[in-house]
C-alpha cells in the first residue's frame, strides 16, 4: 500500500486547511477556532458522531466501517495547539496572532488526520470503528490527560491508540519509530533560596544567597555525572536564576531558581527528584540559609507498546518502503497519557531539512501530507481489514 492516490487528489485541499490553521494559531486550551474548524470538517465528511468539549476544547469524531464483525475500535490522535513564539518565517500564510505560532507542526498533524478522516468516511473500507481524537494543550497543558480524565477511552470503547509527529531532519515522508521508552518524562522544579541580605561591601554580615544558589546549580549537575548509571538518561537543566535585588551593591535576601528534569524511567525520575531535594537541603544548611524545593511532575515517559509498534512500522514500510529506528527523544509528549490508558504506538514522519520544531523559523512541510494521511488510513484498513 504505497501513498494512496486519493491523498494526491486531496493534497491541495489539506494544504489549504493546514495553512489556514497556521495563520490562526491558538495556545493550550484556547483552540476554539481550530476546534470549530475540525468539527465542521468532520460534519461535512459525514462522520457518524462528533462530540466537542472533551478535555475542555478537544473534539472526537467517530467513523464506522462498512461492517463491524470484528468489534475493534481504533483511536487516532492529532494535537491542535500552537506555541507562544513570535514567528519569523516570512511566509505568506505566517501567523496573524502576535506572539503565537505553529512552531511544532500541530497544524500539519491536524490537517493530515482530517485528510485521513475524509478518506475513511468516503470509503469505510474497514471492519470496526475509528475514533478520531483532536487534542488541545499538548504543549505543556496536559490536554491528553484531560481527555482521558473525561472518560474518552471508556466512552467510545477505544482498544488501541496511535499518534504521529513530524520530524525535521528525517527525509520527507519517511518514517521512524522505536518500541518502549521513546519520549522523556518532563518535570519542573522551583527552588527558593533564602539567606540574609545586606551590603555587598560587607559580605561577612550576610548569608550570601547568590553564592549558595550558584553552588546549587553546579551541584545538581552531579546527578547525571555521579548519581545516575551512565547508561541511563537524565538531563537536569537550570533555566532561570532570579534574585530579589537588582542593585549592584546589594546581596539579595532571596534567589529563585527554575529548571527542568528529563528522564526515561520511573527509577531515574525518582532518583532525580530525591537528589535535587537532598542537595538543596544540604547546601542551604551548609551556608546557614534555607533552600526549599517545589518539584512538579509533568508528562510521564511516553512508551510505545511492542506489538503495536511493530504493526505501525509495517504500515509505514508499506507506505514509504522503509521505517528507520528512531532515537530516544528527551523532549516530552503528552500522548504518554493515552499510551498509559491503552496499548498503541507513536511514530515520526519526516519533515525534510529545515528548522527544528520550537524554532521561530520552523514550518511544517506540506509535501509530507500524502504519506502521513496514507499511514493513518493504513493503520485503520490493515488493523481492521474489511470483512
Amino acid at each position: 500500500m504505497p501513498v494512496k492516490n486519493r491523498f494526491a487528489e486531496l493534497h491541495s485541499d489539506i494544504t489549504a486547511w493546514r495553512r489556514d490553521m497556521h495563520e490562526h494559531p491558538e495556545i493550550l486550551f484556547d483552540t476554539h477556532r481550530t476546534s470549530a474548524l475540525v468539527a465542521d470538517k468532520l460534519k461535512a465528511f459525514g462522520c457518524d458522531e462528533i462530540v466537542t468539549g472533551i478535555g475542555r476544547t478537544g473534539v472526537v469524531g467517530v467513523i464506522k466501517g462498512k461492517t463491524d464483525t470484528s468489534g475493534k475500535v481504533i483511536g487516532l490522535r492529532a494535537d491542535m495547539d500552537a506555541l507562544p513564539i513570535l514567528e519569523q518565517t516570512g511566509l505568506e500564510y505566517a501567523s496573524k496572532t502576535d506572539g503565537a505560532m505553529h512552531a511544532c507542526g500541530h497544524d500539519g498533524h491536524t490537517a493530515m488526520l482530517l485528510g485521513a478522516a475524509q478518506y475513511l468516511a468516503e470509503t469505510r473500507n474497514f471492519d470496526g470503528t475509528v475514533v478520531l481524537i483532536f487534542q488541545p494543550a499538548e504543549e505543556g497543558g496536559g490536554g491528553g490527560k484531560e481527555m482521558c480524565d473525561d472518560g474518552m477511552m471508556e466512552r467510545w470503547g477505544v482498544q488501541e491508540v496511535y499518534g504521529m509527529h513530524n520530524w525535521p531532519g528525517l527525509p520527507t515522508g519517511q518514517f521512524a519509530i522505536r518500541s518502549g521508552a521513546f519520549f522523556a518524562a518532563t518535570d519542573q522544579f522551583d527552588i527558593y533560596v533564602e539567606g540574609r541580605g545586606g551590603h555587598a561591601a560587607k559580605p561577612h554580615d550576610t548569608v550570601d544567597t547568590t553564592v549558595m544558589a550558584s553552588q546549587l546549580v553546579l551541584a545538581m549537575q552531579t546527578i547525571a555525572s555521579r548519581n545516575a548509571d551512565p547508561v541511563d538518561q537524565v538531563v537536569v537543566s537550570v533555566t532561570s536564576f532570579e534574585t530579589s535585588s537588582k542593585a549592584y551593591n546589594v546581596i539579595p535576601q532571596k534567589v529563585h531558581i527554575k529548571g527542568t528534569v528529563r528522564t526515561m524511567s520511573t527509577e531515574m525520575r525518582d532518583l532525580a527528584e530525591a537528589r535535587i531535594k537532598a542537595i538543596a537541603k544540604g547546601i542551604g544548611a551548609t551556608f546557614g540559609g534555607v533552600a526549599d524545593v517545589d518539584y512538579h511532575r509533568g508528562y510521564p515517559v511516553m512508551a510505545n507498546h511492542e506489538a503495536q509498534t511493530e504493526f505501525a512500522a509495517d504500515v509505514a514500510r508499506s507506505v514509504s518502503g522503509g521505517c528507520d529506528d528512531a532515537p530516544l527523544v528527551m523532549g516530552g509528549e503528552d500522548f504518554a497519557f493515552m499510551l498509559e490508558e491503552r496499548p498503541g504506538a507513536y511514530i515520526l514522519v519526516g519533515n525534510g531539512e529545515g528548522a527544528m520544531v520550537h524554532h521561530p523559523e520552523y514550518n511544517f512541510n506540506d509535501d509530507a501530507i500524502p504519506a502521513g494521511c496514507s499511514w493513518w488510513a493504513g493503520i485503520v484498513e490493515q488493523r481492521m481489514p474489511a470483512a
